[in-house]
């Protein structure tokens, strides 16, 4: 399989270049980046055949087979939207569109052309919440609580390299989205009370530093999620399982049981890499022509309770 990486050079690009060199069968053909500079050094160091700057040059190659969007944000509706009508299957970072308009879109344009696309909801993937996924649905586990703290240093328009960027990051619709996903994936249920509360907005990037979000499952399970990009200290999402049969708590590929012992993961799959298993998954259901878990439908209840809470702001 022959595969795109749009956004080539950022902080998920590069991710998304290490984890398919340590998948068979696949390889990076091509690769897009705003500029032109940039985007070729990447190619000659990586020995990738071509760089574009346009994405439309990318989508008519006859090498490409498939395309992974690490773009900024506010692009991916529309690149999305262009690689299905290329007839070409998308994985598209997370999250999938900044507002539930654009993802509904998405999802009307998936389903009239048929074409895979899947949402890069890399939490449904990383071992420590398969762990935990595994045990619900064999009945040896049952989620009371979710309590996740969400937590940057970010006071400046910044990439997870540490590099100036030309897009806006998002509390609420990047970094929540991740949790919202999850906790609605895990619980196997959408969500039917939920509220936010937004911090004082940046007087430069105009988005709110501090949040605070609560949600409610039918059955009764709720998700207390705190976010900052104020935090001067430990960086990224810790997630606590608080479970009918015991509390975990989560760090993206790392598990522990409520009392801070180590929880093995090597048996759960193939690579204990997050970013490498959603790329499996995407590149498998290709080759086997099922849908993705992760699939842009089943991941647009995740995107209307976005769109909620963000009215509950107002």
């Amino acid at each position: 399989m022959r595969v795109c990486i749009a956004g080539a050079y950022g902080a998920f690009g590069i991710k998304h270049l290490d984890a398919i060199a340590a998948i068979d069968g696949v390889s990076v053909t091509s690769v897009m980046g705003p500029t032109r500079a940039k985007i070729d050094a990447l190619a000659a160091e990586r020995g990738i055949g071509h760089a574009a700057t346009d994405m439309a040059d990318c989508l008519a190659r006859d090498d490409v087979d498939a395309v992974i969007l690490a773009t900024p944000t506010q692009l991916h509706a529309e690149q999305a939207i262009a690689c299905m009508r290329a007839g070409k299957p998308v994985l598209v970072e997370i999250p999938m569109a900044d507002n539930l308009a654009d993802s509904q879109e998405i999802v009307r344009v998936q389903e009239d052309t048929g074409i895979l696309c899947m949402a890069g909801q890399v939490r449904r993937f990383n071992p420590s919440h398969q762990w935990i996924h595994n045990k619900i649905v064999a009945g040896e586990l049952k989620i009371q609580q979710m309590d996740v703290q969400t937590y940057f240093f970010r006071r400046s328009n910044m990439n997870a390299k540490g590099e100036p960027r030309s897009w806006t990051d998002h509390l609420l619709w990047h970094h929540a989205c991740h949790t919202v996903d999850l906790f609605q994936y895990q619980t196997g249920e959408t969500v039917s009370e939920c509220f936010g509360l937004e911090g004082p907005h940046h007087p430069e990037l105009g988005i709110a530093m501090d949040m605070s979000i609560g949600m409610k499952t039918p059955s009764g399970a709720i998700c207390t999620l705190s976010l900052s990009f104020n935090n001067d200290g430990p960086l990224g999402t810790f997630f606590r399982y608080i479970c009918d049969n015991g509390t975990y708590i989560a760090r993206y590929d790392d598990l522990y049981d409520g009392k801070e012992n180590p929880i093995d993961l090597s048996d759960v799959a193939v690579s204990n890499n997050g970013i490498e298993l959603i790329d499996r998954e995407f590149f498998a259901a290709i080759r086997e022509g099922r849908r993705p878990n992760g699939d842009v439908r089943d991941v647009l209840p995740a995107m209307e309770t976005l769109d909620r809470i963000e009215r509950s702001f107002k």
